[in-house]
């Protein structure tokens, strides 16, 4: 199975990805990293492992699903059958979304449907949670709405600060996305209505 991975920024949760292909623990080639910026340290991290790039900028394009053609142009080409959601810090058109329908996941900093949106560590900190944690999820055409295939709570501790929160949940997403990867390509997540079964 051929997986493409979007980023927009550092790529610690591509890094993660990447390591749990090397070791085999996710049967499938990472063929492809996609990103709109090209300062991405992400892009860096998929050449050092000889992964192909593809950077687009957004600038020129009146509408998203104009862009997000220009880019299945290049899925189609490298034959993706998963596209996973890294830190890429653009929404995909509603046109994207029906044609790679539950396959396209996406990692969240917050047990949705609690603090969606680009702050949900710092919101969850600042709210007074006393657990907050990761979700993985398919994306649909709403914001940190589609379907979940796996959550994993993290507890907040009267010392911890928002760096602290942080490095846990980031501890938390690196183990979690490569787990939700290895059963989509394990062929072991079964939709039914908004529900996501795994499958034995």
């Amino acid at each position: 199975m051929n997986i493409a991975v979007f980023v927009s920024g550092n790529g610690t949760n591509l890094e993660a990805i990447i390591d749990a292909v090397s070791r085999d623990e996710i049967k499938a080639k990472i063929a492809l990293v996609v990103s709109d910026n090209k300062d991405a340290y992400a892009l860096e991290r998929a050449k050092k492992a000889g992964i192909d790039t593809f950077i687009l900028s957004s600038k020129g394009f009146k509408k998203r699903e104009d862009y997000d053609k220009e880019i299945i142009k290049e899925l189609e080409k490298k034959n993706i059958q998963l596209i996973v959601l890294a830190g890429f810090m653009r929404l995909m058109s509603g046109y994207f979304v029906k044609k790679y329908k539950h396959k396209i996941m996406n990692i969240h900093p917050a047990l949705l449907p609690s603090f969606k949106g680009t702050h949900s560590i710092k919101d969850a900190f600042e709210y007074g949670v006393k657990k907050t944690g990761v979700t993985v999820h398919f994306v649909d055409e709403e914001l940190d709405h589609g379907s979940i295939i796996l959550q994993e709570s993290v507890d907040v501790d009267e010392n911890d600060t928002l760096d602290t929160l942080e490095e846990k949940i980031h501890k938390v997403e690196h183990k979690l996305y490569p787990e939700a990867i290895k059963l989509f390509t394990e062929n072991k997540l079964k939709i039914e209505d908004r529900k996501v079964k795994i499958k034995d």
